[in-house]
This record gives C-alpha cells, structure tokens and sequence, in this order.
C-alpha cells in the first residue's frame, strides 16, 4: 500500500454492548512518490527561506538595537529543564538521536504550517503512552493552561480536518506533530525546544530564567468542529471577537488610520514560515492617540495571544510590550460587521501579533465559494521584531559576555 501504517487501539461504545476497533494513522512511507513530494517541496522551500543568514523582523531593513538585554526575571525556568530532561530520557536511543540538535542550529529556523512539510524530530505519532505524557508535561510546563488546552484543541482539529477530508489521516492528524530539542536542558546555559506541525509550532528559547517564546504559529481549519470525533472542540472565538470589538471601540478619525484596506481578498499574514527578515514598516493608528481605555482594550487584546506561554514569563513579556505601548500601531484589512472576515496586526519593536481570516485551503470542497477568506479558517503568528525571534539577540549577548561557550 505505499504506507507506513501506526494503529491506535479506540473503544467504541456500540449499542449492543462494548467492542473494540482499530483506528488507523498512517504516513506516506519513505519510499513512496507522495513522500520523496513532500521532500523535494520541504527542501525547496528550506532553501528559499534559509538562504539568507537570521537577521529578524524589521522596519526598514535594519534591526533596533538596544530593546532586550540579559537580565534576571525572577521568574524560574526549572520546571521547564526538568520536564525536558524527563522527555529526553522517555525516549530510545534512536528517537533521541534524532530529537537533539545544536543550539545555533537551522533547525530553530526549520518549520512550517503546512501538512506536506517534512519535519525534524520524535513525533507523537510513534511515541507511546509514556512519551506522549512526557511531551505534554513539557508543554504543560512551557506554556499557561490556556496556551496548552489551545494546543490539544488545534491537534484535534486536525484529526476533524482528517475526517472531512474522507478521513484522510496519512495528511492530517492529532499525532502528527513532532518535537526537537536545541542544547542540552540547561539552568544557566542557552537552550529551547520547538513544536512543529500543522497549525501549531511553538520555538521556546530559554537562558537562566528568561524566555522568549517566538515564532509562535497557531490556527487551524476548521476552527470549529460541528460533528466528529471532537465535536464542539472551538478555537480562536475570543481572538477574533476582541480584535472586531477594539477597531469598534476607535473613533471614525482612529478608525480610518487604522484601516488600511475594507477589502479582504486573500491571506494577509506576513511573518509566516520562512519569513524571518521580513520587511514590515510600521503602518495604521498610532496607539500613542488613543484614550486610557482604548489602550487598555488593546493590552488586553495582545495577552490574549502572549498569555499562551507560561504565566510568569508572559507577564515579563507583557511589561516589555507596555513599555514600548506608545511606539506601537495597530492596523485592520477588511471589514467590520459581525461576520466580516478580516486581518489585524499589533505592531511595536519588541512584539509582532497577527490574526487572519484565511482562505480555504484543506477544505476547499466545502467551502461555498473557496477564493474568499472564511472564519473557518484562521492563521495567528506572534513574532518578536529586531532580531530576538528564537531569542537570538540575547543569544548574541550571551556569547559576548561568555565566549567560550560559543565555541563549545
């Protein structure tokens, strides 16, 4: 059959008593012409996007220098490294080998939304009970309740995305999400972790008792499931509904600025996979203009997405973003009825959040008219501008106050 195929044991609760039923996951086998595809298309894209050395998100073309800085938090990291620690000793020999990379590798840079793209690591997909309990646990550990429940909703979304597509699970799954890990777990010296896999990456950077959570990628088609396996499982409502409720709180003068387009025709996300020197100058309403209680609705919207990660830190991260409040702009592409589909972006020089309606893209068949964006589908990245995406730039320090590390 061309497939390697992985079988979940499920209890299915039949009217005539309790049985058992396999549930099939599968992926394309190495050999077969669906997987060497997806390999030349992954590598296409790696070299396109890689071509160019880290530089980050910038304005103009050159990073900002002097916004992060090596400091103590006083919020701890140790239950991060221990729970990493406890996942790298869950896992074989190979499964290891396979799971741990340099700390300055591309890998920190190597992920990617889309279901084809083949990624590095140990995936859930071939772990067992045990290993899955120590993945999640370094999740749980990583990032808030919140940011965690938001993770499991989009991993079954995508197992609903599976069967509306003829329960296709060889492209879509809840398993197929894999986890690298950069460095060795560490109390003092740099080292992260990423989640990469459909609608969900998350690249944890991690020096003492600081973290810089970013790229951050989350979304999902759909974004509700109305019938399935997880049926009522709903992401992304109050993202959507506070930003809609923020371009309504501004005055027509606010408003205007911040618009830069009613019409919505496509995807507007611009710090997407690959796009680690993006180019994005600063554009729409000054929230220096704004009243106390505009710019409080928009800190509440921004911890909406930076409270994904773990309480303390996004607290942290949070006091940076007030700091520069006054630097930043927000700005708005398409409409603004309740069931308009739309774009927004939270722009400052130490935080880049984006939230866009999508086009159809693996349900196009059920989509009434699959060349306008719809509410089914829904794309989030937060991104940290001026060169500390994957914490780099602290990196950088690190290695300038301690330079033989860097050549370890």
């Amino acid at each position: 059959m061309g497939m390697r195929i992985v079988g979940t044991l499920l209890l299915v609760l039949a009217s005539a008593g309790l049985s058992l039923e396999w549930k099939v996951l599968s992926q394309p086998s190495p050999g077969s012409p669906k997987a060497q595809q997806f390999q030349t298309m992954s590598r296409k894209y790696e070299a396109a996007g890689l071509a160019e050395p880290f530089k980050g998100v910038t304005a103009n073309g050159t990073p900002q220098t002097g916004l992060f800085s090596i400091r103590s938090t006083g919020v701890s990291t140790e239950p991060v490294r221990q729970a990493a620690e406890a996942f790298l000793a869950s896992l074989t020999e190979a499964q290891r080998s396979k799971t741990m990379f340099p700390l300055e590798d591309d890998e920190w840079r190597k992920w990617m939304n889309q279901h084809f793209y083949v990624r590095q690591g140990v995936g859930f997909v071939e772990m067992d009970g045990k290993q899955r309990d120590a993945a999640f646990t370094l999740m749980r550990a990583a990032l808030s309740a919140k940011g965690l429940k938001l993770s499991r909703d989009i991993m079954r979304l995508n197992h609903t995305l599976g069967e509306l597509n003829h329960d296709n699970f060889e492209d879509y799954g809840e398993w197929l999400y894999y986890i690298t890990v950069m460095g060795k777990p560490s109390g003092r010296e740099p080292w992260g972790f990423q989640v990469d896999g459909h609608h969900l990456i998350i690249n944890y950077f991690v020096l003492g008792d600081q973290v810089v959570m970013s790229p951050f990628f989350v979304g999902s088609e759909p974004v509700s499931a109305a019938a399935g396996t997880y049926k009522g499982t709903v992401i992304l409502q109050d993202e959507q509904n506070n930003g809609l409720a923020l371009l309504r709180a501004l005055n027509d003068e606010q408003r205007a600025k911040a618009v830069l387009s009613v019409s919505k025709t496509g995807n507007n996300n611009v710090g997407e996979a690959f796009k680690d020197n993006v180019v994005l100058d600063y554009a729409g309403a000054k929230v220096s203009e704004w009243t106390p209680a505009q710019k409080k609705l928009l800190m509440d919207l921004a911890w909406m997405f930076i409270s994904n990660m773990d309480d303390g830190h996004a607290r942290v991260k949070m006091d940076e973003v007030r700091d520069h409040l006054d630097e930043t702009r927000f700005a708005w592409i398409g409409g603004s009825n309740g069931d308009s589909v739309f774009y927004y972006r939270i722009h400052s020089p130490v935080v880049l959040i984006e939230f866009d309606h999508q086009l159809p893209a693996g349900l196009r068949q059920l989509a009434a008219d699959p060349k306008i964006p719809q509410r089914q589908h829904v794309h989030v990245v937060v991104r940290t501008p001026n060169g500390n995406d994957y914490g780099k730039d602290l990196l950088r320090q690190h290695y300038l106050r301690h330079p033989h590390t860097h050549a370890e």
